[in-house]
């Protein structure tokens, strides 16, 4: 099988994906189930808001509930995303 440059590019982003959601979990508390990391790694939102308001839904959080928190998650998420290039 031949990889394009745009499924190395999905394997990189997951791959990365998969570390921030390691570091959120570590640093943070933020520990999804597996279905809901694999979901993220494999259909990321495209900007750092609705992926750190996705990263709390699937923590069974509301965003909004805690903003020092969220603001916390949301830095995290914009270094990663600075990081692999995706916004």
């Amino acid at each position: 099988m031949r990889l394009t440059d745009e499924t190395m590019k999905t394997h990189l982003r997951s791959r990365h994906i998969a570390y921030l959601l390691d570091e959120l979990c570590i640093e943070l508390g933020f520990c999804l189930p597996p279905d809901e990391q694999m979901r993220l790694q494999d259909e990321p939102p495209e900007d750092v808001d609705a992926f750190t308001d996705a990263v709390f839904r699937a923590e069974g959080l509301e965003p909004t509930a805690n903003l020092q928190l969220r603001h916390q998650v949301r830095a995290k998420v914009a270094g990663w995303f600075e990081r692999i290039g995706g916004g």
